[in-house]
Parts: C-alpha cells; sequence; structure tokens
C-alpha cells in the first residue's frame, strides 16, 4: 500500500500532535484526513504552516498541563464510593472497573474522566477502600480513594438473631430487678422515723384518781 508524508494540524490519538510530519497510508490521508482538515500534504508552500501549527500546540499542551494540575488537587481530596451487590457471605457479584469508577466520578463530584486514565493495577473483587493510580497527563499522576460498599441488605444469620434476643431479655430482666429494689427502699424511707416496721403502739395507762382527805 503506498505512504504518503503529511502534515498533521490537529492531535490524533495513535498518530501524533499538531505540527508532526507522519507517513500514512495514501487513501488513508485522501478519504479521511484531509477532507476532515486534519493533515495538509507535505509541501513548500504548506511547511510555512508548520510555525504556526508547533505555536497552536505548545499552547494547547500547557492549557492540558495546568488543568490535569488542578483537577489532580482536587481529586486527591475525594473519596468515591461505589455500593456493589454482593451475597450474604458479603462476597462481591464480578468486580470493580475502571469505567464504573469514572461513572462514578461523573455521578457523584460531576467530574468527566477518560476511563482510559484510570489505571488499576488489580482488578477489585472485594468490598474495602482502595488507593487507584490516575495518568491524568504524562506529567500529572493522582490517587483517588475508592470505596466499595455492600447495597444488598445485612441478613443476620440464626445464631445473631438468637445472641441479640438473649441480650434483649437479659436487659430487660435487669431492668425490672432494678425497679423492684427501688420500690422496698421506697417503701422503708416512708416509716415513722424510730419505730421498728410492723410494730404496733401500746396503749397508754390510765392514771388512777387521787383519795380525797378525811375531815
Amino acid at each position: 500500500m503506498p505512504k504518503t508524508e503529511v502534515i498533521l494540524t490537529h492531535n490524533i490519538v495513535g498518530l501524533g500532535g499538531e505540527s508532526d510530519h507522519v507517513k500514512v497510508a495514501a487513501g488513508y490521508a485522501r478519504n479521511y484526513l484531509f477532507p476532515q482538515g486534519l493533515a495538509i500534504p507535505l509541501s513548500a508552500a504548506n511547511k510555512r504552516r508548520v510555525e504556526a501549527l508547533q505555536k497552536r500546540r505548545a499552547e494547547r499542551e500547557a492549557h492540558e498541563f495546568n488543568t490535569m494540575t488542578e483537577l489532580s488537587k482536587s481529586i486527591s481530596k475525594l473519596i468515591a464510593v461505589l455500593a456493589v451487590k454482593t451475597g450474604d457471605d458479603g462476597k462481591m457479584f464480578g468486580t470493580v472497573t475502571a469505567g464504573m469508577i469514572a461513572d462514578q466520578l461523573k455521578t457523584q463530584f460531576d467530574v468527566a474522566l477518560d476511563k482510559r486514565k484510570i489505571h488499576l493495577e488489580h482488578p477489585i473483587k472485594a468490598l474495602g477502600e482502595y488507593d487507584v493510580d490516575l495518568r491524568l497527563h504524562p506529567e500529572v499522576h493522582a490517587t483517588l480513594k475508592v470505596r466499595v460498599e455492600s447495597s444488598t441488605p445485612l441478613v443476620q444469620s440464626e445464631a445473631e438473631k438468637e445472641a441479640a434476643e438473649a441480650k434483649e431479655k437479659a436487659e430487660a430482666r435487669r431492668s425490672e430487678s432494678r425497679g423492684h429494689r427501688k420500690a422496698r427502699e421506697t417503701e422503708v424511707t416512708a416509716a415513722p422515723v424510730g419505730q421498728a416496721e410492723g410494730a404496733e403502739e401500746k396503749p397508754k395507762k390510765a392514771k388512777a384518781p387521787k383519795a380525797k382527805k378525811a375531815e
């Protein structure tokens, strides 16, 4: 397949950036790059545009670097929370992917990030917190805190239910016992001072009348 050399006028992933001279298939250049305005033929006249393209490229890359640097500072303070389905044993169904993390960033924080910038060293297959590497720019990396939680309601086992019921009954008995003790203490406090509880008061003896003196 014949090749032709062109000058890129836009950044094309996998091919190059503005002002780059690249060789591509002649048909690709003729049918796609030239009609879309993404490249121009390499010629003496077009070489004069290279300087302008290089300047525009430098400005674009500087803007991207500054934007990604600010984004990295913001992302390092965030915690992306993903709710996943789990079984009764707490194990996840499936894994957490870069695409899921990108979607959560958009939903939770309105941060649009290409999932290709999210790099997972190992698949996330369990609940917990993870530090995820974000390669925002060739010179800018960031770390995103990701927390994976279960969205499945917690189901208590029979042993846990029995233990909870036994604890409630024991607490009820202790509460009832404290109530009885308090009632007895109240009765003792209400009794007359110096009088034994349940003792009867002895009747007083009547005094005999005094005899009159004889005249």
